[in-house]
């Protein structure tokens, strides 16, 4: 929006951008959008690509091996790349220097929200006080405890799944020690559950699923995070854990994107199992496709825009990005091993199919539901 011309205030509760274990994978499309604003490059200077994912038996090797090199012709960008999300924040937030319209807030807190014919109000509160906030639209991109949501009173439905994943980074060499292991690895671990593995620069962060009638305060401990991380590869020496978070997985939409002044992105519209690394991505096309329809409202364009993202955007949310990855978290929990099996062999087969393949990468890659959201009128 800045880059059109409009002004834009971004109001932002923490003090600064917080380098914290958030989203780590960008799908090709994703990078494209990016792209027209000079963000990409930024990006790939600071993390990996990735041209292939995997899904493997552990410690067996067995795997089906997904090459987005097929891709190419439908992308620029035919590969996934691994990079932290605080640094698209800082890429962002460093592009959005250039504008003398664009104004972030770090420090301010939003305590109610309220609209009416002429535009939007903001109770805002900071180290200075409190004070009201004017502007004509507000977009919450607030995430999953949305205050704008809440005060536009749309419900979040959906679920939370039972069990706690334990997020770990650590800068042991994986590589060195499972051969043909891909950056981006969904693993089943013979008999012992799943795990992922996915490389960022300078370290690997490990997704660990532990034991659901286990209090996750004990599989919190530095003892329990070591003997998780030694049941992957065993190793003489103690693993270097550099961050450990723990988190709930949860699949919820809102009942509805906006209305009137105010609408919702990202996490504050919908939450899903981040098995598949749809999340971040999913919130990046929200927002992409709701500000340009706001800019072309602000030069005269019909309102009806702003219902038709709703319209594009919700239901991709449900079909595309809520269902893959709830049926890829599904398929990864999993614990019968002939169930398992069989589950590899058809995904090998689907690698070893071009058409089979190439429709597999565009649902997986985000582009099949962009797609279909650009035919919904």
């Amino acid at each position: 929006m800045a880059d059109a011309g409009v002004p834009v205030q971004v109001i932002e509760s923490a003090s600064g951008i917080e380098d914290d274990l958030r989203a780590s994978t960008f799908h090709p499309p994703t990078l494209d959008m990016l792209d027209a604003f000079g963000i990409t490059q930024i990006l790939l200077e600071q993390g990996l690509v990735c041209p292939e994912w995997q899904v493997r038996l552990h410690p067996l090797g067995e795997c089906a091996r997904f090459n987005l090199s097929v891709l190419s012709d439908v992308t620029a960008h035919p590969y996934r790349l691994q990079c932290e999300q605080y640094k698209l924040s800082r890429a962002l937030l460093a592009k959005l220097a250039d504008y003398p319209h664009a104004e972030v807030r770090f420090g301010t807190a939003v305590s109610d929200a309220a609209q009416d014919a002429d535009g939007v109000r903001l109770e805002l509160t900071h180290c200075d006080g409190s004070e009201t906030l004017r502007g004509s639209w507000l977009i919450g991109a607030d995430g999953s405890r949305s205050l704008v949501r809440k005060a536009l009173g749309v419900a979040f439905e959906g679920k939370t799944y039972p069990e706690t994943t334990i997020l770990a980074t650590t800068t042991f060499a994986f590589e060195d020690h499972l051969t043909g292991l891909s950056n981006v690895t969904y693993c089943w671990q013979v008999g012992a559950g799943n795990f992922s593995l996915l490389k960022v620069p300078g370290r690997w962060r490990v997704s660990i699923y532990p034991d659901e009638n286990r209090p996750i305060e004990d599989s919190l401990t530095p003892e329990a995070i070591e003997a998780a991380l030694q049941a992957i590869v065993p190793s003489s020496q103690a693993y270097p854990v550099m961050e450990v978070r723990p988190y709930r997985v949860h699949q919820r939409i809102a009942s509805s994107y906006g209305a009137g002044r105010i609408w919702l992105a990202g996490d504050a519209a919908h939450l899903n199992s981040p098995a598949g690394g749809m999340g971040m991505n999913g919130g990046v096309h929200d927002a992409l496709n709701l500000a340009a329809r706001l800019v072309r409202v602000m030069r005269g364009e019909s309102v009806e825009l702003l219902s038709q993202y709703e319209r594009q955007r919700r239901p991709i949310a449900l079909d595309q990005i809520l269902k893959q990855a709830d049926a890829n978290r599904a398929r990864m929990r999993e614990r019968d091993p002939a169930a398992r099996r069989d589950a590899l062999h058809k995904l090998q087969a689907i690698a070893a199919d071009p058409a089979e393949l190439r429709q597999h990468l565009l649902r997986t890659s985000m582009i099949e539901g962009l797609r279909q959201s650009e035919q919904i009128v």
